[in-house]
């Protein structure tokens, strides 16, 4: 009797075990994938940079289907549309079934995607459910496409290489143009003899071997692509101009200074500033200033794009207008930055 007690003991807890760890091994899987609900599919968008942070729209889903009852992980993947999602831009990661886009979020989604600024493009959205870090336990669902206009801040640039920094484009300073699609590059520029303009590639990288200009070689201002001499200019600051569509290039030697009642001779002389070549920056070291108006000037001239004195809604110095120093009487190291192209900014320094 005692020896059928230990062999029913025992076959009890050989059971009990293996039951325990066909627990531990069950396999879950998913019976069905998220549904995307809105935006509705073919529903189209035109983005506008003064409406960055406001709501574009919000992706909708319903819950995955696993057989346990667990957390779920959604992912938002974005791909170009028609390419079958072989590059996969990543557009949002929760464990809710909603994702809120604001127009800046769903503009960087659709230039990372690859389309181009203020042309309508289409773009296939789809949510990815998943179990922890388990890429065994994927779902994905149904596919929605999106038209997509989206735009750019960033303002078409070209390098200008040459002798000043060593012939190298990728590290040449940048002319700019006025916006999107212009060709009327400008920017400030220290030169020391010959040099060159350089487009970027569809990458964005500017080296030898993209397109780029020289002077048609009578030195008169003419741009061309192919036979090209380098153009040239004596040693110095300049304002350097270059437009792509009329073939046209000039530079302007400059020199700048600071003018106005905040500075020690007001406004009837400008204290003048030194290029530093380290920061490519313009600076005074130590100039006295009282509160008053002020501005910055080029060539001693009140015009032609010399004449810095008010800052844009987006912070940026512009031609016209006074600026008005209102701190505290003392000396101030003043550097006034040109070197991003149509992006002029400065600083007032209290020593």
């Amino acid at each position: 009797m005692k020896n059928l007690l230990k062999i029913s003991t025992l076959a009890l807890l050989l059971f009990t075990s293996i039951s325990c760890e066909n627990d531990d091994q069950t396999i879950v899987s998913p019976s069905g994938g998220p549904q995307l609900l809105t935006p509705l599919d073919g529903s189209s968008y035109v983005l506008l940079p003064e409406n960055a942070t406001n709501e574009a729209t919000t992706l909708v889903w319903n819950h995955a289907d696993y057989d346990v009852q667990t957390e779920v992980n959604y992912d938002v993947e974005v791909a170009l549309s028609g390419t079958n999602f072989e590059t996969i831009i990543p557009a949002g990661s929760t464990n809710n079934r909603f994702v809120v886009w604001t127009v800046e979020a769903l503009n960087g989604v659709a230039l990372q995607a690859g389309l181009v600024p203020y042309t309508a493009g289409d773009l296939d959205i789809r949510i990815k459910s998943s179990l922890g870090s388990n890429e065994d336990m994927v779902a994905y669902s149904n596919i929605i496409k999106l038209t997509v206009t989206p735009f750019t801040t960033d303002l078409p640039q070209l390098a200008v290489p040459g002798n000043h920094q060593g012939w190298s484009p990728g590290s040449a300073p940048r002319i700019a143009a006025a916006g999107f699609g212009q060709t009327d590059y400008e920017g400030y520029v220290w030169l020391d003899g010959e040099f060159k303009f350089v487009a970027p590639n569809g990458s964005g990288i500017y080296d030898w071997g993209n397109t780029d200009w020289g002077d048609n070689g009578d030195f008169t201002g003419i741009l061309v692509e192919t036979g090209e001499s380098n153009c040239t200019a004596i040693t110095g600051y300049y304002r350097v101009k270059a437009n792509t569509s009329t073939l046209t290039y000039s530079t302007t030697a400059v020199s700048w200074g600071i003018i106005g009642s905040a500075t020690p001779t007001g406004w009837d002389s400008d204290t003048d500033l030194t290029y530093n070549p380290t920061t490519k920056k313009l600076e005074i070291a130590s100039i006295a200033l009282v509160p008053g108006a002020f501005k910055f000037r080029g060539n001693n001239a009140w015009s032609n794009g010399f004449d810095l004195g008010t800052v844009n809604a987006d912070g940026f110095l512009v031609d016209g207008g006074d600026l008005t120093f209102s701190g505290a009487a003392g000396n101030y190291k003043v550097i006034l930055d040109l070197s991003n192209p149509r992006r002029y900014t400065y600083e007032l320094i209290a020593l």
